[in-house]
């Protein structure tokens, strides 16, 4: 279920770890950006995934993201969670808006 660089963390039932993408530093037009200006991140890719949450019938539901795929996350939430200096987000399955389609 887990990314080959995360054998060190593995997300719990419905659990999703995210790294959010890096924010646009420079316009199309080359002007660049105070970093106080830019505004949150809201697009992230799926690096681990849980095993998914227990029904109301005990079945487990598989989570609906799978590694790799690039969601739409909530504007706040999230637990920050720091692993080899790099920040990753955990978030809910359910919390998580969407996710893109090529």
């Amino acid at each position: 279920m887990a990314g080959k660089a995360f054998r060190k963390f593995l997300p719990l039932f419905d659990r999703v770890l995210v790294e959010r993408c890096a924010a646009e530093t420079v316009t199309k037009g080359g002007i660049m950006i105070p970093e106080k200006a830019q505004g949150k991140v809201l697009q992230a890719t799926v690096v681990a995934v849980g095993s998914g949450a227990r029904g109301k019938n005990g079945e487990i539901q598989p989570v609906s993201v799978k590694v790799g795929e690039k969601v739409l996350l909530p504007e706040y939430g999230g637990t920050k969670i720091v692993i080899e200096d790099k920040d990753y987000y955990l978030f809910r399955d359910g919390d998580i808006l969407g996710k893109y389609v090529d």
